[in-house]
């Protein structure tokens, strides 16, 4: 921000959380330029809409849904909606739609503000800490702030001219950034179809394009080189699912039970919502023992992007054991190496195999005949080895060049932000730059 002007006069506004403003500007309730829209409809009169961190939109297809249409609140183009719990925090916008939304949203109407300063405003990263820091409840990271908690909470007032030239250089600007995140977000997933396309290739052609080529059998293989094999998964590993633990068995520390949840886009989380054994049960359950460099894979839930497949290996030190509907792969290591699975599970044509499955959609339920079912080409462990340091090497530039743009998105979210708040609260004066 430092290469932004600042007003040439500041005065305390009495606020902490806004600290000084602009000499011009006023400090006074939200409940001064607002007021609360309470009107109870229907959903068959008024389309249902979802409040999100992108605005307000017409209700998404995986929205939560409820049988009591009749109960909702509803939405006039021009208000403002807020969702009042703390876990959707961010989830706020001005509504461009009449509609209707969720009891626990809050819907404000614009009496004398700017409704696009309003907008920004109401989203900002400042504003949206305290409100949520006005909320009540009896959960330490889950509450609710109602209305009249809210409109007691001090916001800026710049003279309404000045609140339009704001709104307008927000648009503009923002716009910019937004395109620039749109191009590194297509770079990305430029870079994924690259890095799938690696895989896929090398591990039904290998990596010699000279070589004379045979017809598989299989259609979703098409032709293999002819010195290769084509055999089911269920010739060259096995696969033995987790165990069902049990809610009492759960503590705080222990012996970490690897769930759905810690296998996520083809990568092995420990991180998320961790389970803890005692090391009495996990004695009783050596049997489903995994450690650093096994191969697992979800049975239940979402088979992840076709960009990332959805095997897992586990690349942490120490020792877990596996819940239900996780799966431990054991390759023959005769055949094949477990990192040359691991690829093979990764390719568009063993996916392309699994998502033809009845159990394989999206949100699937596979069982451990369904994994093991697809074909897939293999050529002997030398040529393997081979195969396994190529895609190593060219996954983990491309791998380099998504972490890099994914740290630009990043940076240029946090530039939108702190630009946002900045604006709004009069912490840089913008007046020139319209």
């Amino acid at each position: 921000m430092s290469k932004y002007k600042k007003y040439q006069e500041y005065k305390d506004s009495g606020v902490e959380w806004l600290g000084l403003l602009p000499s011009t500007w006023e400090a006074r309730r939200l409940g001064f330029y607002f007021s609360e829209r309470r009107e109870k409809v229907s959903d068959k009169d008024y389309p249902a809409l979802s409040v999100t961190k992108q605005g307000i939109v017409p209700q998404l297809a995986n929205a939560a849904k409820t049988d009591d249409g009749d109960n909702r609140k509803k939405v006039s183009a021009g208000d403002f909606v807020i969702n009042s719990r703390s876990d959707r925090k961010g989830s706020s916008g001005l509504s461009e739609l009449t509609g209707s939304v969720s009891l626990i949203n809050t819907i404000i109407t614009p009496k004398s503000i700017n409704g696009r300063y309003t907008h920004n405003l109401l989203r900002s990263y400042p504003f949206q800490e305290e409100f949520y820091r006005y909320g009540k409840g009896i959960v330490a990271d889950l509450w609710s702030t109602n209305y009249t908690s809210m409109k007691n909470i001090t916001i800026p007032f710049p003279p309404l001219q000045e609140q339009q030239s704001i709104a307008n250089y927000l648009d503009k600007a923002t716009a910019k950034i937004d395109t620039l995140i749109e191009k590194q977000t297509k770079l990305i997933e430029i870079l994924k179809e690259k890095r799938q396309a690696v895989i896929s290739t090398a591990v039904t052609r290998g990596l010699d394009s000279s070589v004379p080529m045979k017809d598989s059998g299989v259609e979703w293989l098409g032709e293999i080189p002819e010195h290769w094999k084509a055999l089911q998964l269920k010739r060259i590993s096995s696969i033995k699912g987790g165990y069902a633990y049990s809610t009492t068995d759960f503590q705080d520390e222990g012996i970490q039970i690897i769930k759905i949840g810690n296998v996520y886009q083809s990568k092995f989380h420990t991180d998320r919502q961790p389970t803890f054994i005692s090391e009495n049960v996990a004695k009783k359950t050596k049997e489903f023992l995994i450690k650093e460099g096994d191969l697992i894979i979800s049975l239940t839930g979402t088979l992840g992007k076709r960009d990332y497949g959805y095997a897992v290996t586990v690349d942490k030190k120490g020792e877990y054991r596996l819940n239900q509907r996780v799966a431990k792969m054991a390759p023959n290591v005769k055949l094949v190496k477990t990192s040359y699975l691991s690829y093979i599970m990764k390719s568009e044509q063993y996916l392309t195999q699994i998502y033809a499955l009845p159990s394989g959609t999206k949100q699937a339920n596979l069982s451990n005949d369904d994994v093991l079912s697809a074909t897939c080409a293999l050529p002997s462990l030398e040529e393997q080895e081979k195969i396994v340091q190529y895609i190593d090497i060219k996954t983990s530039q491309t791998d380099r060049l998504i972490s890099k743009a994914a740290k630009a998105i990043d940076l240029l979210k946090e530039k939108r932000t702190a630009l946002i708040s900045a604006v709004v609260t009069g912490k840089i004066d913008i007046r020139e730059d319209i």
